[in-house]
């Protein structure tokens, strides 16, 4: 297993960093619109910041511009995934704890080596030591007492297979694709999606106030135009499973923002939770035995 590319790690870290600190800012855009009528609209917002970059690159100098077509097809499947995924997790906001959404949302990092063996029938000990250190450390960073299945729930699981699957599509098509143009493929495809749901279901209402317009000039801006694109370039070469626990840092992220900017407390459950995480992706990043070896040689 090849440790993660220190700018691969950075562009990863980076997007939960944004998701992390986003997660209130989804949470206030509920109160004024419907969760399809904002995920259209932060997809669509997403879209438009990428757009200009996307025809810069386009029209680039001989050897600049991206080679290959256009990736429309790769695009629409991984637009399709983050439209599906993103949507059940806007619905169970509605209705499900905090603590608990986050942690079924990162669920993914369990699945995704899962998905990862069934396709390459490859696996590493290390990888799952991390993955199993991660799922310990969000059940004790997000979740407090006992709590029952419910509707939610049900959706969070389903958000977190999809996810799952948005991640290994991405892993898929970057190897062919420019990671720009892919990101605003997906975003326009969600962001279509959202607007037939939105349409359909709610209307496309929205109440429009500073408190609204900020949410969702945040979502569209930094946490799809800018976090989902670094997801893209940073997951190109990269272990899908190694780059889901990096991503998984959003729900410690969260936690220490609420820590530093809203002055939450934080209990020694919550702390365990955060140090088992970065545990976890210690365990995955330190070289193996025989790139030592190569080194000292």
């Amino acid at each position: 297993m090849n440790r993660l590319p220190l700018k691969n790690a950075v562009l990863l870290f980076t997007a939960a960093l944004i998701w992390g600190t986003a997660f209130v800012a989804q949470s206030v855009g509920m109160d004024y619109m419907g969760p399809f009528t904002f995920c259209s609209v932060r997809f669509l917002l997403g879209a438009a910041v990428l757009a200009p970059f996307v025809i810069i690159r386009r029209r680039g100098a001989a050897g600049t511009a991206p080679k290959g077509p256009f990736p429309w097809k790769a695009g629409a499947v991984c637009g399709t995934f983050l439209f599906a995924a993103a949507s059940l997790q806007q619905l169970a906001i509605v209705t499900t704890d905090v603590g608990k959404a986050g942690f079924l949302t990162a669920m993914y990092i369990v699945i995704v080596p899962l998905l990862s063996f069934a396709v390459t029938g490859k696996t590493n000990i290390r990888v799952w030591a991390g993955v199993v250190l991660a799922a310990c450390g969000l059940w004790f960073l997000s979740i407090n007492g006992s709590w029952k299945l419910e509707t939610g729930d049900m959706q969070l699981i389903l958000c977190a297979l999809l996810f799952a699957f948005h991640i290994m599509s991405i892993d898929r098509f970057t190897q062919g694709a420019d990671g720009v143009e892919l990101s605003f493929v997906q975003f326009l495809t969600a962001g279509i999606w959202g607007l037939l749901f939105g349409i359909a279901r709610e209307g496309m209402s929205m109440e429009l106030s500073a408190a609204g317009l900020f949410s969702i000039a945040y979502c569209g801006i930094m946490s799809s135009g800018v976090a989902y694109t670094f997801q893209v370039l940073g997951q190109k070469g990269a272990d899908p499973a190694i780059a889901s626990l990096i991503l998984s840092l959003e729900s410690v992220i969260s936690a220490l923002a609420g820590f530093f900017i809203l002055n939450q407390s934080l209990s020694p459950r919550e702390i365990l939770g955060c140090a088992l995480m970065f545990a976890a992706i210690v365990i995955v990043q330190l070289p193996e035995k025989r790139e030592k070896q190569r080194s000292l040689a």
